[in-house]
């Protein structure tokens, strides 16, 4: 196992993400594909490998609080309620929760703000604390882009997918109130890298890649 990593990290981390799959396949596979996207974020912006660990765990953990969400909200192919929203808005704060046993190695204790304010807004109108531009976590803004982009590329339960031209629109749009815009450009700028998530499975991003390479 890579320097900086605990031993016993791939063995948990594969266990609460198989219980993200057994309640709601999509999320995990979303988690997939956005830690995976996080990753290749990280190499194009020249992090070292201990963070590009790092960012592709945040990545990977950023939505498996969903599985503390009722399946009639998570699922819903409706407008939420308020209500409802605030039920879902408070799957971040779950899923660091989840990863609370996980914190005594300093390792996933890095890992935490990416996943903690992967909802924040540059424009400081996101949740759960309405950060605003640099004062967001650097791996929480890489996850807040892929993030974005992976939800929109893929069929919800309240709409279709979204094509490339629409979620290129949104991102331009959005630089600087919900995206970081200096990022936002850098995906852009690369985005023919990020083009291949959905050719792999879940079992070749989720825990090899992401554990192995620090």
């Amino acid at each position: 196992m890579s320097q900086g990593i605990p031993s016993w990290a791939p063995d948990v981390a594969s266990a609460i993400l198989q219980s993200v799959l057994k309640k709601d396949p999509f999320t995990f596979y979303h988690c997939a594909r956005v830690g995976s996207a996080a990753r290749k974020m990280g190499e194009v912006m020249g992090l070292r490998p201990y963070d590009l660990a790092v960012l592709e765990c945040s990545g990977l953990f950023h939505d498996v609080g969903k599985v503390g969400v009722p399946e009639s909200i998570l699922l819903k192919p409706a407008r939420l309620s308020t209500d409802e929203v605030k039920i879902m808005m408070s799957h971040s704060e779950m899923s660091v929760e989840m990863m609370r046993p996980l914190t005594k190695h300093m390792f996933f204790r890095h890992v935490v703000p990416g996943v903690r304010y992967h909802h924040e807004r540059f424009d400081g109108k996101g949740y759960p604390f309405g950060l605003e531009g640099e004062k967001i976590p650097l791996f929480a803004r890489i996850v807040a882009i892929v993030d974005s982009v992976d939800a929109m590329m893929h069929t919800r339960p309240y709409r279709e997918a979204l094509d490339w031209d629409y979620v290129k629109k949104e991102l331009v749009d959005y630089s600087g109130t919900q995206f970081d815009p200096k990022l936002a450009e850098i995906y852009l700028q690369s985005v023919e890298i990020f083009q291949d998530e959905d050719n792999n499975s879940a079992d070749e991003v989720v825990i090899p890649a992401v554990l192995k390479a620090a």
